[in-house]
């Protein structure tokens, strides 16, 4: 009977993984069978793209083109085959999905699986095999034109989400492409430019969330970046594709080139590049199509490699357009909208509140003005990057309209021209900083006769966009003085910023006692600014990077080693990225990583440890009590950091280690339990070429951003 027992649980906890190593077995089998029946010709010929967003098939043996579409905000349109213009469809239409730093603003990775289903269920409607998304490069340096499209600036934060929005893509048997590795911080010079970057800054802070994305999150495909790491491309790079990401983590997918990101044959085939993609034929001149076809008769590439190259294709075919059961998929479902709320919903950061004017006092308001550009502009396209055909983007101006309706009159005034193309030269799009005083004036003169002023500013798609960098971090288009004008005659004037990256709100913060920080907030972004406005959501989002108060107390500017020297950029401040550096170099910043208010207040109390010392292989759990002190629902995160006083190279002030959102109800308390492994604690010593947790005493830290710790405790590791 005993032994019976043992089989049955044996059978109940491994018969899962017993089935998918069988699965996996009989993949390998019909991939094998299909590489002996393939000529060479046909296998080079899946090794490059045939299209903008395609790569060929073999017809005669059932194999069919692999398809690939863009990308982080949700399923683009389609395009012409072999051109970027618009096919004109009728059914395209997607959900405009928030952009990366919005998710990673929830500090949910709920949501971040919630994201990447609404985009596997929307690319198997359009048949696409492989979502160019999630991008999540460390947000390195404020200025760059992606980071709107990224996470954060630090690497377990982002791991977190990767991995949960590559687990949401691929449950839908789509591939998630992530990306790009590695390195590419910047976009100025951006296919040009040799980043150098020592070894341990890699480990620890531009390798972790790719590897979590690979190791813990299956992801089917990695997209290669532009730029050249310490000497050679990223795209024929043998130390990042074969040594680390196939080698050291075990990745069975499929590495793509960016677009046009490709620039050797050789280089490229034996350095681990899979894919060759980009943007314009004769296709079958591409370094990967008869160039390669000449080289492996050459000799300079072997057939093994080939054959590597086909069977991580076929292999990342047989998990999604030739897997089992494959789902049909829809799009623009009530479903997909209601996640774009709730990502929304989630994401808006409540920076400054001072004078509790929010949420509004619904029966004290009778007439509303909502000023600015933003209030009326839609963020699904735009600029280079790659953009949504939304169905429907709800408006701020809509929103509020909306949500208000029956409450109070709500007037418009734009207040400011956003004149500024991506597409255009400096010259070209002239002084669009200044302000237009005709459009101040009728701002003006709307908001003294308000009770409340929503001033919608910030940024745009046009503004923050692929391939190109920001010059400075002043706000566009003339706004500060329309903020000064507005706000000067109505006190209860309400700020709203609209953007993807860090921005100047020095003069807005000193001046104005409300400011909330919206993002590019997808299909339902209006209704969910306005929801938190009026209170119906009580804000809940984090700051995923740091705001400086000036540029230079970025370190990248602080180092003087952007955008680079002779095209050459190198990372001089190593670990120190983002928060890691500011708490280091006790520089003040405006907000901190990890900061943002709620419309009711928490408390944390109980701060304890299981034991006081740990041995390398065992795990941490930090318990605490957290109790909402406020009169409404609200939601907090707590951040536990870790730091090392003593340690024989340099760590940063304190590293954040685990968060957790949890929501409580007005007076509702509750004690948590959250779990560190001891080996999470280690850096990465370049002498031994591994991770090194030393022995010592390490503090544990537990607060709501990287400047507000409120309880610590210490434990030993022997």
């Amino acid at each position: 009977m005993k032994y019976i027992i043992t089989c049955f649980i044996a059978l109940f906890l491994f018969g899962g993984v017993s089935a998918q190593n069988k699965n996996e077995a009989a993949i390998k089998l019909k991939i094998n069978s299909v590489i002996k029946k393939m000529t060479l010709e046909e296998k080079i010929a899946i090794l490059h793209g045939n299209a903008l967003f395609s790569s060929a098939g073999v017809p005669r043996l059932g194999i069919p083109e692999l398809t690939c579409d863009d990308g982080p905000l949700g399923v683009r349109e389609e395009i012409k085959r072999f051109d970027w213009a618009s096919a004109n469809w009728t059914t395209d239409s997607a959900t405009f999905l928030p952009n990366g730093s919005a998710i990673a603003a929830t500090w949910n990775p709920t949501m971040a699986n919630k994201y990447g289903v609404v985009i596997g269920e929307e690319a198997n409607a359009r048949k696409k095999n492989v979502m160019l998304a999630p991008a999540f490069n460390i947000c390195r340096m404020p200025l760059c034109g992606r980071t709107y499209e990224y996470y954060s600036e630090d690497p377990y934060l982002n791991s977190l989400l990767a991995v949960q929005a590559v687990k949401g893509i691929q449950s839908q048997h789509v591939a998630a492409c992530i990306k790009h590795f590695a390195a590419n911080n910047q976009e100025l010079n951006r296919d040009s430019v040799n980043t150098i970057v020592d070894e341990r800054a890699l480990q620890e802070i531009y390798f972790p969330a790719f590897k979590a994305a690979v190791r813990q999150g299956n992801a089917y495909t990695v997209m290669s970046a532009y730029n050249k790491l310490n000497g050679y491309w990223c795209s024929e790079n043998g130390y990042l594709l074969n040594k680390v990401l196939k080698n050291d983590w075990g990745f069975k997918g499929v590495v793509m080139s960016d677009w046009a990101g490709t620039h050797h044959t050789v280089a490229a085939a034996n350095n681990g590049l899979d894919i060759e993609m980009g943007s314009g034929g004769p296709y079958e001149q591409w370094y990967m199509a008869k160039p390669l076809l000449a080289a492996v008769k050459a000799g300079s590439v072997s057939q093994k490699t080939i054959n590597d190259k086909v069977s991580r294709i076929l292999w990342l075919m047989y998990h999604t357009s030739m897997s089992a059961n494959h789902p049909k998929g829809s799009i623009s479902t009530p479903e997909h909208g209601k996640a774009a709320y709730e990502i929304a919903s989630e994401s808006i950061v409540l920076l400054k509140n001072d004078k509790q004017l929010l949420p509004l006092q619904i029966g004290s308001i009778k007439h509303i003005a909502v000023i600015g550009d933003n209030a009326i502009r839609t963020f699904a396209l735009g600029g280079y990057g790659a953009g949504v055909k939304a169905k429907y983007e709800v408006t701020a101006l809509q929103g509020i309209k909306i949500k208000f309706d029956k409450i109070a009159e709500v007037s418009f005034a734009q207040g400011y021209r956003a004149n500024y193309q991506a597409n255009k030269t400096a010259v070209q799009n002239g002084d669009y900083n200044k302000p237009d005083q005709n459009l101040i004036d009728e701002a003006v003169a709307l908001a003294k006769k308000s009770d409340v002023a929503i001033l919608c500013i910030g940024s745009n798609r046009e503004y923050e966009s692929e391939a190109h960098d920001r010059k400075s971090l002043e706000l566009p288009f003339g706004e500060q003085a329309l903020v000064n004008a507005v706000s000067a005659v109505n006190p209860n004037t309400v700020i709203v910023v609209m953007a993807g990256a860090p921005y100047d709100l020095n003069e807005i913060s000193k001046s104005n006692h409300t400011i909330v920080w919206s993002w590019f907030n997808g299909s339902e972004a209006g209704n969910a600014l306005a929801d938190v406005l009026k209170g119906t959501v009580n804000p809940s989002g984090k700051l995923p990077f740091t705001f400086p108060v000036s540029l230079n107390d970025s370190p990248a500017f602080y180092m003087d080693t952007y955008p680079g020297n002779k095209l050459t950029a190198e990372y001089k401040e190593g670990i120190l990225v983002g928060y890691r550096w500011y708490d280091t170099k006790n520089i003040t910043p405006l907000f901190p990583f990890g900061y943002g208010l709620s419309y009711t207040g928490f408390s944390l109390s109980h701060l304890a440890t299981d034991k006081p010392v740990y041995r390398k292989n065992e795990i941490i759990h930090v318990r605490f009590t957290i109790k909402n002190t406020g009169d409404r629902y609200g939601a907090e995160v707590v951040q536990l950091y870790v730091s090392e006083p003593v340690s024989t190279v340099q760590r940063p002030q304190k590293e954040l280690k685990a968060f957790k959102k949890i929501f409580l109800k007005a007076g509702e308390s509750k004690t948590i339990d959250m779990q560190v492994k001891v080996t999470d604690l280690a850096f990465y010593d370049e002498a031994k070429k591994g991770w090194n947790t030393e022995a010592g005493e390490y503090v544990i830290e537990l607060g709501n951003s990287s400047r507000n710790i409120i309880l610590k405790t210490k434990i030993t590791v022997k």
